[in-house]
């Protein structure tokens, strides 16, 4: 596979999916109680991130080997671009990155970003403190490890790296 020709596969029906459902919440579709429970935070951190779906993304491969990876390889970040009319961003290292901030800084970066898709920001926010606290107490847990991925690169630049096209594609009409 060369770095110019898009990746694909069940991982695009997938987004499609996310996309949509994510498309249609509204703020007060939004619970802001934690309703985990867990023998520590830490524990609930690591539901939470599994069910979130974070690995997907900030995991290498996960996707593609159907979560078959060592925990100690979890949430290094990806260098597999997600490429559309924004560009191309990658997953960062989520375990380099709390290390870069305080629990309260975690939290209102949950609270206020506005970043590049395909990362639901618009859903991230949205979640309980109590979890955005948890998720924070998990990647400390796990420690350090890996560098940070590619910078975005702009849209109207080709990326160096693999990346998955989320570019709409009009249907060809006959």
């Amino acid at each position: 596979m060369t770095p110019r020709q898009p990746l694909v596969g069940p991982i695009v029906a997938f987004l499609a999916a996310v996309f949509l459902t994510g498309c249609t919440a509204s703020a007060s579709d939004a619970p802001r109680e934690a309703h985990t429970a867990a023998g520590s935070p830490a524990e609930a951190g690591r539901y939470l991130a599994i069910v979130a779906g974070c690995n997907d993304c900030h995991t290498d491969g996960y996707l593609f080997k159907e979560g078959n990876v060592p925990e100690a390889e979890w949430f290094l970040g990806s260098s597999l671009g997600w490429r559309g009319p924004w560009g191309t961003s990658y997953a960062r290292n989520l375990r380099l990155t709390v290390t870069t901030m305080t629990e309260d800084a975690w939290v209102q970066m949950l609270q206020t970003r506005q970043g590049l898709p395909p990362m639901p920001w618009m859903n991230v926010s949205r979640m309980a403190e109590v979890d955005m606290r948890a998720l924070y107490q998990y990647f400390q847990s796990l420690g350090p490890a890996g560098q940070q991925p590619p910078n975005p690169v702009a849209a109207d630049q080709e990326p160096t790296t693999p990346f998955i096209s989320l570019a709409p594609v009009e249907p060809m009409v006959r």
